[in-house]
């Protein structure tokens, strides 16, 4: 049976082929209807015989209506200006076709757009009621039509042979009434979007009966029309809860996700939809990178722009757009710069000629910044611990020139992202002295968090005073941290910690308030981490060289906050002494009875991983900056270990002969001193 079929379908073709060229456009239409019949009768009675003449059907055949030719009316509608001029056409004798309805419907939306408040009064009016009431009778028999075909192998063989490009005109009926004229696929979409846009109720029988003809008509619909469906009604169908529709819309454009020809295209569906599956998305990026050459800077913004907004981390579409990003030399706004760095350091995605890129492209369009989009473009390069000394002094500067547009969370974003780098501009008693002006007033009416937040980047930044870090110690305030067990509450409390230490060690004419001795006793979850290479090799290296157990602690969690690698006790010789006897106030609560022997020094080993850095840097980010003073400030003489000093290390010997170069260092400075 097939393959009769498929032979009768080869013959049709080839005597079609050799008539088309001297076949007018309406003859075409006549070999469609004459294709269709033949596959037809071929389908359904195997044994008739293929008729001699192709012709001779092409005469019997009865022709397609084809779309109905623009008429005065399809005019009216375009260069119709206010509701009450289209409306006024249902009564003015006009012959209005099946497809007028869902014209007069679609340019209806596109007024009312820009005079939302006039769609109540519209819905209630009659003749958009009688409007409404013409395209449901039609859409019904449209529907009825739609199920008798696919209940028929006639059905099926139409189906197959209208899901060519061109657009389905009408549905042949089995018997010779009159044919109906149908909504166009183009002009179906826009339909079931405008009656979105009126904010028709959820159960009106049009808008149900436009949904089901989409739904029908899905798999026939081009990719554009899906792909049109789904930027322009995602969010009135998850509104509505259409969400029948929503999930048959998602499985085709997932399904036929390889028809898909334009960037603007796959960057608008990665927009509007990509959030809601999550195998759609990977397609999306799938055809993203494929098509990524053909994009221009909006086109890459955009991109970036998802990936952040979803939080999706797509390494290999994130080189591809930051080599183009580099490569190609078209110009770039400030506004898409800014929204580079916000999306690059949402994604924590370093790319060293893309943030030289950024940075040099930024810094002429400083002028031209608000204090808001100063802040957002500092914080975003401070996420990515990028610190660019001449975009970050104009950025302060800009900031002390327009001292009265700064608000107080722009100025708190500044601080915070400036602490994070340990950066301190040139002019910055100016700065600090603006930044406390600011807030004197408001810190006490700020977040709880966020005062601590603010509180803390001023101690990083050596600039804290007393008011505010009584502002933060006092127990009214910080006892609602203390039994926090949420990540937000564990960290504001150890930044707390931090400001408590601050107090304590580099301001010793402050005395009161202070966190309670309960408060300071470290938490299980500061020890918990898992240990890195370095931290291993580090640990093991460190044993071999003290050759006694007691003679060393590893892992110290002090009151101060800050957890030592490693503590080790040397007498005036340099030699290791045992730590269990002597007093050790670091600790929380303080242990040991023994002072120390004279001339007796307290050494603490600090790692420093690749991450603890600004990135392409050897300096210490801000908060790593803290730590040392404190430890400094605590009566240790601090050896630092940096991972690119340790990673050069090959053998066991070469370790151990670093670290204890690096102790002889420390001590010798502490002499000096």
């Amino acid at each position: 049976m097939a393959a009769r079929l498929v032979k009768r379908c080869t013959c049709l073709l080839r005597e079609a082929a050799l008539l088309v060229p001297a076949v007018s456009p309406a003859g075409r239409l006549r070999l469609a209807g004459v294709a269709h019949k033949t596959l037809t009768s071929s389908a359904t009675s195997p044994s008739s015989h293929f008729p001699g003449s192709l012709s001779e059907l092409v005469e019997r055949e009865q022709v397609f209506t084809p779309y109905p030719e623009r008429q005065e009316v399809d005019l009216l509608i375009e260069k119709a200006t206010g509701p009450e001029e289209l409306l006024e056409l249902l009564g003015g004798g006009h012959c209005l076709h099946q497809n007028h309805a869902a014209l007069m419907l679609i340019r209806l939306s596109r007024l009312l757009s820009e005079k939302p408040g006039d769609k109540a009064s519209l819905i209630q009016d009659a003749r958009f009621q009688q409007l409404l009431h013409l395209l449901n009778s039609q859409m019904e028999r449209l529907s009825r039509r739609g199920q008798e075909t696919c209940t028929t192998s006639r059905g099926r063989i139409e189906r197959l042979s209208t899901a060519s490009n061109q657009a389905m005109l009408e549905l042949k009926c089995s018997n010779s009434s009159p044919c109906i004229t149908t909504v166009w696929h183009g002009t179906l979409v826009k339909l079931l979007r405008s009656l979105y846009a009126l904010a028709l109720p959820a159960a009106s029988k049009e808008l149900q009966s436009v949904e089901q003809e989409v739904r029908w008509r899905m798999r026939r619909l081009k990719y554009k029309h899906l792909a049109y469906l789904a930027e322009s009604s995602t969010t009135y169908m998850q509104e509505r809860e259409s969400q029948e529709l929503l999930a048959e819309l998602l499985v085709h454009l997932e399904r036929r996700w390889a028809e898909i020809e334009d960037g603007r295209m796959v960057v608008a569906m990665m927009m509007k939809v990509g959030h809601l599956s999550k195998s759609l998305m990977n397609r999306l990026e799938d055809k993203c990178l494929e098509l990524v050459e053909q994009f221009g800077p909006d086109e890459l913004r955009k991109v970036l722009v998802t990936l952040a907004a979803q939080n999706r981390r797509s390494v290999p579409l994130l080189r591809a757009v930051s080599y183009h990003l580099v490569q190609k030399p078209f110009p770039l706004t400030k506004g898409i710069l800014l929204d580079l760095a916000y999306a690059y350091g949402k994604l924590g995605f370093h790319q060293t000629q893309v943030f030289q890129r950024l940075a040099a492209d930024l810094l002429p369009h400083t002028p031209s910044l608000t204090s808001g989009e100063v802040a957002r473009c500092t914080k975003s390069f401070a996420f990515l611990k990028w610190l660019n000394l001449p975009l970050f002094e104009a950025f302060a500067q800009h900031i002390l020139n327009r001292a009265q547009s700064a608000t107080v969370p722009h100025l708190c974003n500044m601080l915070l992202a400036f602490a994070r780098l340990n950066f301190r501009p040139e002019q910055e008693d100016q700065f600090f002295s603006l930044v406390r002006e600011k807030l004197v007033s408001e810190l006490a009416g700020l977040d709880p968090a966020l005062q601590v937040d603010v509180v803390w980047a001023l101690c990083v930044l050596q600039q804290v005073q007393e008011a505010e870090l009584r502002a933060v110690l006092r127990p009214e305030f910080h006892t609602q941290f203390l039994g926090g067990e949420s990540p937000k509450n564990q960290s504001t409390f150890q930044k707390l910690l931090h400001i408590n230490a601050t107090a304590q060690l580099e301001h010793p004419e402050y005395t009161s308030p202070l966190l309670p001795a309960s408060a300071l006793v470290p938490r299980l979850s500061a020890l918990d981490r898992k240990a890195t290479p370095l931290q291993k090799e580090l640990q093991e290296t460190l044993k071999g060289l003290l050759g006694s157990a007691d003679r060393g602690s590893f892992m110290v969690a002090t009151q101060y906050g800050w957890v030592l690698d490693a503590e080790v006790l040397l007498d005036s010789d340099s030699q290791f002494l045992p730590l269990r006897n002597f007093v050790a106030p670091h600790l929380a609560p303080p242990s040991g009875s023994q002072p120390l022997p004279p001339g007796a020094k307290r050494l603490a080993f600090l790692r420093w991983e690749f991450p603890n850095f600004n990135s392409r840097s050897k300096d210490l980010l801000g908060r790593f900056m803290l730590a040392r003073r404190h430890i400094l400030a605590a009566g240790f003489l601090v050896v630092d270990v940096p991972y690119y000093e340790w990673l050069e290390l090959k053998s066991e010997w070469q370790k151990g002969a670093y670290l204890k170069d690096k102790i002889r260092k420390a001590v010798a400075e502490e002499l000096a001193k």
